[in-house]
């Protein structure tokens, strides 16, 4: 069994994350490359002890980016967007 510091990397905040947060109940986190959507289920329900109704992956695209005079990519990266059942919540701030 995976670690969950191997599924959940971290929770993703920007303006449209937070904008769906509101709206619909989602919250955007990037986790790992190989990581399955039972996986990441798992490891937000056990991680901040929530329900989760669904999750939707996706991969995320490096960017070619310039140092200088060279030429090099980002790495790709997954991104994972997890829907929440009705009323619940999750406080990243808690421990701050």
């Amino acid at each position: 069994m995976k670690r969950l510091q191997d599924v959940i990397v971290r929770p993703i905040q920007r303006e449209k994350a937070t904008q769906e947060n509101e709206a619909k109940n989602v919250y955007a986190f990037e986790v790992g490359r190989d990581a399955s959507k039972l996986e990441i289920r798992d490891a937000i329900q056990s991680l901040f002890g929530v329900k989760v109704t669904q999750v939707r992956t996706l991969v995320v695209r490096g960017k070619s980016k310039r140092f200088g005079r060279f030429y090099g990519k980002r790495a790709n990266w997954k991104k994972a967007l997890v829907t929440l059942n009705e009323g619940e919540s999750i406080n990243f701030y808690a421990g701050a």
